[in-house]
Protein backbone atom coordinates (compact mmCIF):
# COMPACT_ATOMS: atom_id res chain seq x y z
CA UNK A 1 0.00 0.00 0.00
CA UNK A 2 1.53 3.57 -0.72
CA UNK A 3 2.22 5.98 1.69
CA UNK A 4 1.18 9.31 1.35
CA UNK A 5 1.55 12.35 3.97
CA UNK A 6 -0.31 15.92 3.90
CA UNK A 7 1.51 18.49 5.21
CA UNK A 8 -0.17 21.09 7.16
CA UNK A 9 1.29 24.12 9.09
CA UNK A 10 2.09 23.83 13.05
CA UNK A 11 -0.66 26.27 13.59
CA UNK A 12 -2.98 26.03 10.76
CA UNK A 13 -6.71 26.58 12.19
CA UNK A 14 -9.61 24.54 11.18
CA UNK A 15 -10.89 25.65 8.50
CA UNK A 16 -10.31 25.81 4.52
CA UNK A 17 -7.20 24.81 4.87
CA UNK A 18 -8.17 21.69 6.71
CA UNK A 19 -10.91 20.79 4.62
CA UNK A 20 -8.95 20.91 1.64
CA UNK A 21 -6.26 18.31 3.64
CA UNK A 22 -8.94 15.85 4.64
CA UNK A 23 -10.48 15.44 1.14
CA UNK A 24 -7.44 14.95 -0.52
CA UNK A 25 -7.11 12.13 2.22
CA UNK A 26 -10.25 10.77 1.27
CA UNK A 27 -9.84 10.70 -2.29
CA UNK A 28 -6.26 9.29 -1.87
CA UNK A 29 -7.78 6.83 0.22
CA UNK A 30 -10.36 5.47 -2.25
CA UNK A 31 -7.27 5.40 -4.25
CA UNK A 32 -5.62 2.47 -1.85
CA UNK A 33 -3.64 4.82 -0.52
CA UNK A 34 -2.33 4.86 3.03
CA UNK A 35 -2.57 8.41 3.87
CA UNK A 36 -1.39 10.88 7.17
CA UNK A 37 -1.91 14.53 7.72
CA UNK A 38 0.92 15.92 9.49
CA UNK A 39 1.23 19.04 10.99
CA UNK A 40 4.69 20.10 10.17
CA UNK A 41 6.14 20.06 14.27
CA UNK A 42 6.52 16.67 13.60
CA UNK A 43 8.69 16.83 10.63
CA UNK A 44 11.43 17.96 12.96
CA UNK A 45 13.10 15.24 14.71
CA UNK A 46 13.54 16.15 18.30
CA UNK A 47 14.64 13.02 19.87
CA UNK A 48 17.28 12.09 17.40
CA UNK A 49 18.29 15.59 16.42
CA UNK A 50 18.21 14.85 12.67
CA UNK A 51 16.66 18.06 10.31
CA UNK A 52 13.76 15.57 9.09
CA UNK A 53 11.87 11.96 10.80
CA UNK A 54 12.49 9.29 8.70
CA UNK A 55 9.53 10.20 5.97
CA UNK A 56 10.34 8.58 3.18
CA UNK A 57 7.15 8.67 0.59
CA UNK A 58 5.13 10.70 -1.45
CA UNK A 59 4.07 14.32 0.28
CA UNK A 60 1.44 17.15 -0.48
CA UNK A 61 3.01 19.85 0.56
CA UNK A 62 -0.09 22.19 1.97
CA UNK A 63 2.26 24.66 3.96
CA UNK A 64 4.56 27.22 2.83
CA UNK A 65 7.39 26.54 4.76
CA UNK A 66 10.00 26.62 2.43
CA UNK A 67 12.61 25.04 4.84
CA UNK A 68 10.81 22.14 5.44
CA UNK A 69 9.80 21.44 2.36
CA UNK A 70 13.59 21.48 1.03
CA UNK A 71 14.32 19.11 3.40
CA UNK A 72 11.79 16.49 3.03
CA UNK A 73 13.45 16.63 -0.30
CA UNK A 74 16.34 16.10 0.82
CA UNK A 75 14.94 13.07 2.86
CA UNK A 76 13.53 11.34 -0.43
CA UNK A 77 10.28 12.74 -0.13
CA UNK A 78 8.63 13.57 -3.86
CA UNK A 79 6.44 16.76 -2.99
CA UNK A 80 3.48 18.02 -5.02
CA UNK A 81 4.03 20.73 -5.27
CA UNK A 82 8.08 20.68 -5.22
CA UNK A 83 9.68 22.95 -2.80
CA UNK A 84 11.16 24.94 -5.66
CA UNK A 85 7.19 25.53 -7.39
CA UNK A 86 6.47 26.59 -3.83
CA UNK A 87 8.84 28.95 -3.41
CA UNK A 88 8.27 30.79 -6.59
CA UNK A 89 4.41 30.75 -6.42
CA UNK A 90 4.86 32.41 -2.66
CA UNK A 91 6.91 35.29 -3.60
CA UNK A 92 4.79 37.67 -5.54
CA UNK A 93 7.87 38.66 -7.30
CA UNK A 94 9.61 35.59 -7.92
CA UNK A 95 6.64 34.65 -9.76
CA UNK A 96 6.56 37.57 -12.09
CA UNK A 97 10.49 37.13 -12.68
CA UNK A 98 10.16 33.25 -13.52
CA UNK A 99 7.66 34.14 -15.98
CA UNK A 100 9.04 37.39 -17.61
CA UNK A 101 10.60 36.08 -21.15
CA UNK A 102 8.40 32.98 -21.54
CA UNK A 103 5.22 34.67 -23.69
CA UNK A 104 3.20 35.38 -21.17
CA UNK A 105 1.11 38.74 -20.85
CA UNK A 106 1.10 40.21 -17.24
CA UNK A 107 0.41 43.39 -15.92
CA UNK A 108 2.63 46.01 -15.91
CA UNK A 109 4.87 45.78 -12.93
CA UNK A 110 7.62 47.37 -10.95
CA UNK A 111 9.27 45.76 -7.94
CA UNK A 112 10.07 47.98 -5.10
CA UNK A 113 13.66 47.83 -3.92
CA UNK A 114 13.76 47.17 -0.11
CA UNK A 115 14.53 49.42 2.67
CA UNK A 116 16.47 48.04 5.62
CA UNK A 117 16.11 51.04 7.45
CA UNK A 118 13.64 51.97 9.03
CA UNK A 119 15.02 55.49 9.28
CA UNK A 120 15.84 56.22 6.06
CA UNK A 121 13.49 58.38 3.81
CA UNK A 122 11.33 57.02 0.97
CA UNK A 123 13.28 57.76 -2.34
CA UNK A 124 10.09 60.63 -3.62
CA UNK A 125 11.89 60.15 -7.42
CA UNK A 126 11.40 56.42 -7.48
CA UNK A 127 7.82 57.07 -6.69
CA UNK A 128 6.80 59.37 -9.07
CA UNK A 129 8.37 57.25 -11.78
CA UNK A 130 6.12 54.65 -10.26
CA UNK A 131 2.84 56.78 -10.92
CA UNK A 132 4.42 58.03 -14.02
CA UNK A 133 4.83 54.45 -15.61
CA UNK A 134 1.72 52.64 -13.93
CA UNK A 135 -0.93 56.02 -13.61
CA UNK A 136 -3.56 55.86 -10.95
CA UNK A 137 -5.56 53.90 -9.55
CA UNK A 138 -2.48 51.45 -9.67
CA UNK A 139 -2.32 48.01 -7.30
CA UNK A 140 0.23 47.88 -4.64
CA UNK A 141 1.22 44.80 -3.06
CA UNK A 142 3.59 43.06 -0.41
CA UNK A 143 4.83 39.87 -2.09
CA UNK A 144 4.06 37.46 0.88
CA UNK A 145 0.00 37.02 1.01
CA UNK A 146 -2.67 35.05 0.54
CA UNK A 147 -6.86 34.80 -0.06
CA UNK A 148 -6.35 39.04 -1.17
CA UNK A 149 -4.52 40.18 1.97
CA UNK A 150 -1.28 42.55 1.17
CA UNK A 151 -3.32 43.91 -2.13
CA UNK A 152 -4.27 47.60 -1.62
CA UNK A 153 -5.53 49.84 -4.52
CA UNK A 154 -3.72 53.10 -4.89
CA UNK A 155 -5.63 56.15 -5.94
CA UNK A 156 -3.01 58.67 -6.06
CA UNK A 157 0.62 59.86 -5.41
CA UNK A 158 -0.22 60.77 -1.73
CA UNK A 159 -1.76 57.48 -1.24
CA UNK A 160 1.61 56.21 -2.70
CA UNK A 161 3.62 57.91 -0.85
CA UNK A 162 1.46 56.57 2.77
CA UNK A 163 2.09 53.34 1.77
CA UNK A 164 5.65 53.16 0.84
CA UNK A 165 6.24 54.64 4.17
CA UNK A 166 4.20 52.36 6.00
CA UNK A 167 5.73 48.91 3.86
CA UNK A 168 8.99 50.34 2.55
CA UNK A 169 10.85 47.55 5.41
CA UNK A 170 8.50 44.92 3.07
CA UNK A 171 9.31 43.13 -0.18
CA UNK A 172 6.37 44.57 -2.51
CA UNK A 173 6.15 45.44 -5.79
CA UNK A 174 3.42 47.61 -7.74
CA UNK A 175 1.17 46.99 -10.92
CA UNK A 176 -1.28 48.18 -13.70
CA UNK A 177 -4.22 48.36 -12.62
CA UNK A 178 -6.60 46.34 -14.87
CA UNK A 179 -10.16 47.25 -15.45
CA UNK A 180 -12.42 46.20 -15.09
CA UNK A 181 -12.32 45.78 -11.30
CA UNK A 182 -13.75 43.11 -9.03
CA UNK A 183 -13.69 40.06 -11.35
CA UNK A 184 -11.06 37.64 -12.69
CA UNK A 185 -11.10 34.15 -13.74
CA UNK A 186 -9.67 30.87 -11.88
CA UNK A 187 -7.83 28.59 -13.67
CA UNK A 188 -7.22 24.82 -11.98
CA UNK A 189 -4.43 23.11 -14.05
CA UNK A 190 -3.43 19.49 -12.89
CA UNK A 191 -0.73 17.63 -14.26
CA UNK A 192 0.31 20.38 -17.13
CA UNK A 193 -3.22 20.13 -18.29
CA UNK A 194 -6.12 22.88 -17.77
CA UNK A 195 -9.04 21.00 -15.90
CA UNK A 196 -11.69 23.36 -15.20
CA UNK A 197 -12.18 27.37 -14.36
CA UNK A 198 -14.71 29.58 -12.73
CA UNK A 199 -15.42 33.47 -12.95
CA UNK A 200 -14.97 35.27 -9.84
CA UNK A 201 -16.73 38.57 -9.13
CA UNK A 202 -16.79 40.99 -6.13
CA UNK A 203 -19.33 43.75 -6.36
CA UNK A 204 -18.14 44.93 -2.76
CA UNK A 205 -14.45 44.81 -3.41
CA UNK A 206 -11.62 45.42 -6.35
CA UNK A 207 -10.62 41.93 -5.45
CA UNK A 208 -12.49 38.98 -6.35
CA UNK A 209 -11.34 36.38 -3.93
CA UNK A 210 -14.26 34.11 -2.81
CA UNK A 211 -12.54 35.00 0.96
CA UNK A 212 -13.63 38.73 0.45
CA UNK A 213 -17.02 38.05 -0.44
CA UNK A 214 -16.61 37.02 -3.95
CA UNK A 215 -18.87 34.27 -6.02
CA UNK A 216 -17.79 32.12 -8.35
CA UNK A 217 -19.44 30.68 -11.74
CA UNK A 218 -18.59 27.89 -14.30
CA UNK A 219 -16.13 30.05 -17.03
CA UNK A 220 -15.61 28.24 -20.52
CA UNK A 221 -12.12 29.54 -20.93
CA UNK A 222 -11.20 30.13 -24.65
CA UNK A 223 -7.95 28.43 -26.41
CA UNK A 224 -5.52 31.69 -25.25
CA UNK A 225 -6.16 31.36 -21.78
CA UNK A 226 -5.85 28.21 -21.60
CA UNK A 227 -2.86 27.68 -23.35
CA UNK A 228 -1.39 30.61 -21.14
CA UNK A 229 -2.14 28.77 -18.28
CA UNK A 230 -0.28 25.66 -19.05
CA UNK A 231 2.51 27.64 -20.14
CA UNK A 232 3.25 29.04 -16.91
CA UNK A 233 2.48 25.94 -14.86
CA UNK A 234 4.79 24.07 -16.93
CA UNK A 235 7.24 26.78 -16.25
CA UNK A 236 7.15 27.03 -12.77
CA UNK A 237 7.32 23.57 -12.55
CA UNK A 238 3.61 22.66 -11.34
CA UNK A 239 1.82 19.35 -10.62
CA UNK A 240 -1.55 21.58 -9.43
CA UNK A 241 -1.84 25.18 -9.48
CA UNK A 242 -5.12 27.57 -9.77
CA UNK A 243 -4.03 30.58 -12.08
CA UNK A 244 -5.60 33.96 -11.78
CA UNK A 245 -6.27 35.51 -14.96
CA UNK A 246 -7.66 39.09 -14.89
CA UNK A 247 -9.57 40.11 -18.45
CA UNK A 248 -9.25 44.04 -19.80
CA UNK A 249 -11.92 46.07 -21.44
CA UNK A 250 -10.52 45.31 -24.47
CA UNK A 251 -10.61 41.64 -23.90
CA UNK A 252 -6.69 41.12 -23.58
CA UNK A 253 -5.64 38.65 -21.05
CA UNK A 254 -3.52 39.13 -18.48
CA UNK A 255 -1.54 36.56 -15.70
CA UNK A 256 -2.05 38.04 -12.74
CA UNK A 257 -1.12 35.34 -9.75
CA UNK A 258 -0.14 31.74 -9.92
CA UNK A 259 -1.38 30.02 -6.67
CA UNK A 260 0.06 27.09 -5.82
CA UNK A 261 -2.17 25.84 -3.01
CA UNK A 262 -4.90 26.97 -4.02
CA UNK A 263 -8.50 26.46 -2.61
CA UNK A 264 -10.65 24.20 -4.97
CA UNK A 265 -14.00 23.78 -3.27
CA UNK A 266 -15.67 26.49 -4.63
CA UNK A 267 -14.47 25.79 -8.09
CA UNK A 268 -15.94 22.01 -7.42
CA UNK A 269 -19.59 23.40 -6.17
CA UNK A 270 -19.93 25.49 -9.49
CA UNK A 271 -18.19 23.32 -11.90
CA UNK A 272 -19.07 20.45 -11.23
CA UNK A 273 -15.50 18.73 -11.52
CA UNK A 274 -13.87 16.68 -8.70
CA UNK A 275 -10.84 18.42 -8.90
CA UNK A 276 -9.17 16.72 -5.48
CA UNK A 277 -9.89 13.02 -7.10
CA UNK A 278 -7.78 14.50 -10.41
CA UNK A 279 -5.55 14.98 -7.91
CA UNK A 280 -4.95 12.08 -6.09
CA UNK A 281 -4.88 10.45 -9.31
CA UNK A 282 -1.46 12.06 -10.26
CA UNK A 283 -0.44 11.72 -6.89
CA UNK A 284 -0.72 7.92 -7.40
CA UNK A 285 0.64 7.75 -10.69
CA UNK A 286 3.62 9.60 -9.92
Amino acid sequence: MEKVIIVLNAYQRPGAQVEKAKRLKKELENLGAEVEIVRNFRLADVKGGAAISGYRCKCVFLDKDKSAAYLLEKAGCRLFNSARAMELCDDKMLTHAALCGAGINMPKTIYAPLCYYPDVPVPEEFLKGVGESLGYPLVAKLCYGSLGAGVFLIEDFGALCAFESRYKLQAHLFQQFIVPAGTDVRCIVVAGKFLCAMKRTNEGDFRSNIELGGHGEKYEPDDDMIAMCERAAAVLGLDYCGIDVLIGEDGKKYLCEVNSNAFFAEAERVCGVNIAKKFAELIISE
